[in-house]
């Protein structure tokens, strides 16, 4: 039997497997529309937001319109659920203050020192479905060390389509095999595996409010991990 060949590339999932996307959307929203009168249950409101994630990139994944970047189908998805919170005449610079709050989301506390334990032994990729600008602003944030940013944007298709994991691998002039992909999400994982990339999982069990996100993968996957401080463990003994 062939051996697989040694991870030589970590890609990672971004929102949720390592930033906190609902709490910082929440804080974000609260932060730009209380000044405006407005006070509603702004947890509710991040996640009446993400649930519209991905419908839009279905719309772009299925072909039915073109590929765009995450930061104009934010913009969409703002609009659709504003008025279910009865919020209307929103001036320009505070829906794009709002549609940039994706860019300022803040890292789960185990994140940047495991990066920056694991840079000095692997290339270090996002594969998210943000665009380009978005990953630099959490990176810089959050203090990511990306090698290179990959993703939606470099392959013009979304996750989980394949083309998306390929493209990655493919911009580092890997095979698939010495790519490990990194998430709290089993979906993602399981295309990830579907391409030839191992996989490892992060639970988030909070992802999305208390107990609602993922304590263990619902699928196979190379690695099973508590957090990415236990991942860095289990790399270095493996």
């Amino acid at each position: 039997m062939t051996r697989p060949p040694p991870v030589q590339a970590l890609f990672f999932d971004v929102f949720g497997t390592l930033v906190d996307w609902r709490t910082g959307i929440a804080q974000e929203a609260e932060a730009i529309l209380k000044p405006h009168g407005l006070n509603l249950d702004w947890l509710a409101f991040a996640d009446a937001w993400r649930d519209q994630y991905q419908p839009a990139m279905e719309e772009v994944r299925s072909g039915r319109i073109p590929f765009s970047k995450l930061d104009a189908l934010h913009r969409l998805n703002l609009e659709r659920i504003l008025p279910a919170f009865g919020i209307s005449d929103l001036d320009e610079s505070t829906l794009r203050a709002l549609t940039l709050a994706w860019h300022r989301l803040p890292a789960w506390p185990d994140v940047a020192p495991a990066l920056n334990r694991l840079k000095s032994k692997y290339l270090l990729a996002p594969v998210s479905n943000g665009n380009i600008s978005l990953m630099m602003h959490l990176a810089r944030r959050n203090g990511f060390p990306w090698d290179a940013i990959l993703g939606a944007e470099i392959a013009g298709d979304y996750k989980p389509k394949p083309i998306v994991y390929q493209a990655s691998a493919d911009a580092f002039d890997l095979p698939a095999g010495a790519c490990l992909m990194v998430a709290a999400h089993s979906s993602d994982l399981a295309a990830a595996a579907a391409v030839g990339l191992r996989t490892a999982h992060v639970a988030r069990p909070n992802e999305r409010g208390p107990g609602k996100g993922e304590a263990a993968p619902a699928v196979p996957v190379d690695i099973a991990v508590a957090s990415l401080t236990a991942l860095v463990q289990a790399l270095e003994t493996s």
